[in-house]
């Protein structure tokens, strides 16, 4: 179960009526890296915020082929869940733990019971969507504008960017899937970013320079 002061500590600007609230009614749920908390299709009654680690907010199309949206840190939602609560429909992307996590799941129905009464909990939904909507651009912006490498560079960051090290831990497969391109063009990719001094290849990582 988690506490008032944990919860306060990853989401400071949540008054304390709300937070003993939140601890009386959400669940923490912990996920190891690569696990899901949601995919597509499935019913959403709960509403994530993260309190440690980060989860990776994918697309998935009818084939089964992903692409990657953004990341949620701590003291971040994801806004396609509340969404997905507000209209009761299914969730329309997967989110995956890119790392060991825990999750705080709030209880649907207190979504727009909340909204009404705490001043605190309706601000962060609104920044949580502001935010949101700006990786969503930056998404598009990458899928329609950039090249893959450029792709890969901006994925290769943001994953070293996410715990403050130099080192990235994910497959060539794993890549690839995430930017909805082959093991094998990443694999050329990477030894063309290499060449250009942006990283070095290590075995089973990535370091960035």
């Amino acid at each position: 179960m988690v506490t008032t002061k944990e919860i306060s500590n990853k989401l400071p600007n949540f008054s304390p009526p709300l937070l003993e609230e939140m601890e009386a009614v959400a669940s923490l749920k912990e996920l190891k890296a690569g696990e899901s908390l949601m995919h597509r299709g499935m019913c959403i009654n709960a509403i994530p915020i993260v309190v440690s680690g980060s989860l990776k907010i994918m697309r998935e199309d009818d084939d089964g082929k992903e692409a990657f949206l953004y990341f949620l840190t701590p003291g971040e939602t994801c806004v396609v869940s509340l969404t997905c609560c507000v209209s009761n429909k299914t969730s329309s992307v997967k989110a995956v733990a890119e790392e060991d996590t825990e999750v705080l799941l709030v209880p649907v129905g207190k979504l727009g019971e909340w909204m009404s009464r705490y001043p605190s909990w309706k601000v962060f939904i609104f920044q949580s969507y502001q935010k949101r909507f700006e990786d969503m651009l930056e998404a598009v912006d990458s899928l329609a504008f950039k090249k893959m490498d450029e792709r890969l560079w901006r994925l290769l960051k943001k994953k070293a960017d996410l715990k403050e090290k130099r080192y990235v831990y994910s497959t060539h497969q794993e890549l690839g899937d995430e930017l909805s391109t082959s093991r094998e063009v990443v694999t050329r990719l990477l030894k063309k970013l290499e060449g250009m001094g942006k990283i070095r290849t290590h075995r089973n990582r990535i370091e960035i320079i």
